[in-house]
């Protein structure tokens, strides 16, 4: 393995921490007792671990990610304010909610196991998986990584999920880290600082095409659940966060917040993703600012634009494709003259009108589909037509699917292609297949771009306002 660099010292000092110590800090032994916060109180407490699918800032600056989603519908539902508190890393967290600092711990923790009472129920299902460093060979089982370091994270979960298999292989160097995140950790894999790890599945995926230099290798153990951890004393909040996650799954929630935010790496092939960050270093910034001025004028944010433009152009202002539309949105040239474009190849006109075409489709749709659904919908309508999407979202509801669902109307749009189902469409046949894979791509584009682009330097957003 490399050397590591000397600021980042700090993963080896956990490994003295002694048997007590671990005791309180993990299983929450009677070591010392902390205090007991009752559930019905004004607010829910919680430390949280920030992730890019549990919980991270979203494209306007608010939260987003599954955890988030999750803690913040439990609490409305019982009236409670949700206080978030963030940790640097696993071993933070769980002290903190031993201590009785929070009465809940969340964000990317495995669950210690189905008969630990310091643990929520599951909300989802992951796999462990080995990763390595693509400079490197291939490791096809854990023989080959004999004399190898491998790294996971503290305090997870993943250290016990491992236990039988750090046993079987005595002579892998098994080394504990303290990393806020899998993603933080994948990136150390990815840059070659790390060699060999150990991530859950679901994070090797989101991050599949944001760090490009670390593959999977193997799977590592059975599947795991995700789950929270829970102060001591507080029974009463894990049985109620238990009915609630329950119900969730019974109902579908979990699966729909969970499609939000791990459905966008299956859109797009990882050689595209290489080339779309060579790309964002090469070309975006001749574009940004058009795509802030958009984003001041319409509504829709930047980076969004950003990875419509180029999925539609790779960011060529004078692109043309063989039906007729052009320049850097590829517009129609009915589109075109209905927004007021004279010019299709002038790109700040073009990405203007588009946004504010966009900002209109958004407007059209009923009030009651949430976020992001919407935005997908109102790109879908982008690519097709809103005539179409309706009837995708109007043979949703005729399936007994949710038509306000995005995962759901892309089941429908494709079956506008087949006569059986476009014969009694309103608007007749359609490709319902494009906008499906269109919308995927745009996510995928997008999910890179909020990865990897702040959201606005303020002083071009004060020098905005003014305009």
């Amino acid at each position: 393995m490399r050397d590591r660099k000397s600021n980042r010292g700090k993963v080896w000092i956990r490994s003295g921490i002694t048997l007590a110590a671990a005791c309180c800090a993990l299983v929450f032994s009677a070591c010392q007792e902390p205090p007991r916060l009752p559930l019905q109180q004004p607010s829910l407490n919680v430390i949280v671990l920030p992730g890019p699918t549990t919980w991270f800032k979203g494209p306007t600056g608010t939260p987003a990610g599954i955890d988030h989603d999750l803690l913040t519908r439990f609490a409305a539902e019982r009236g409670l304010a949700l206080r978030v508190s963030f940790a640097d890393d696993a071993a933070s967290l769980m002290d903190g909610v031993a201590k009785g600092d929070a009465q809940l711990g969340a964000g990317g923790l495995l669950r210690a196991g189905p008969a630990d009472q310091a643990w929520t129920r599951g909300y989802r299902t992951t796999g462990l998986a080995v990763i390595y460093n693509s400079d490197r060979t291939r490791p096809k089982d854990w023989a080959a990584l004999d004399g190898a370091t491998i790294a996971y994270r503290a305090h997870t979960g993943i250290g016990n999920a491992l236990g039988s298999i750090i046993e079987a292989h005595p002579a892998i160097l098994w080394k504990p880290v303290d990393l806020a995140s899998s993603d933080a950790l994948i990136g150390e894999v990815s840059v070659g600082e790390i060699d060999y790890a150990v991530v859950p599945a679901t994070d090797a995926a989101a991050a599949r095409n944001v760090h490009l230099d670390f593959d999977v290798a193997f799977a590592a153990a059975p599947d795991q659940q995700f789950a929270w951890v829970v102060a001591p004393g507080q029974k009463a909040l894990r049985d109620a966060l238990d009915a609630f996650l329950s119900r969730a799954q019974r109902e579908g929630l979990l699966a729909r917040i969970a499609e939000r935010y791990h459905a966008v790496a299956d859109g797009l092939a990882r050689l595209d993703a290489g080339v779309f960050q060579d790309r964002i270093r090469g070309s975006l910034d001749q574009w940004r600012r058009v795509f802030q001025e958009a984003q001041a004028q319409s509504g829709i944010e930047w980076r969004l634009l950003a990875a419509i433009a180029y999925q539609e152009s790779q960011w060529d202002p004078l692109a043309t494709s063989e039906t007729g539309v052009r320049g850097l949105m590829q517009l129609t040239t009915d589109t075109a003259k209905g927004l007021g474009v004279v010019d299709r190849l002038d790109p700040r006109n073009a990405t203007l009108a588009a946004a504010r075409y966009l900002a209109d489709l958004k407007g059209r749709l009923p009030a009651r589909i949430a976020e992001p659904d919407r935005t997908w919908f109102a790109l879908a309508a982008y690519n097709i037509g809103m005539g179409h999407l309706e009837d995708a979202r109007v043979l949703a509801q005729r399936m007994k699917l949710n038509p306000d669902l995005w995962s759901d109307v892309r089941k429908t749009l494709p079956l506008l292609a087949d006569p059986k189902y476009y014969a009694s469409a309103r608007n007749g046949y359609a490709r319902g297949g494009m906008p499906v894979a269109f919308v995927a791509r745009i996510r995928s584009y997008y999910d890179i771009l909020l990865r990897s682009e702040p959201e606005r330097p303020p002083l071009l957003q004060a020098l905005l306002a003014l305009r």
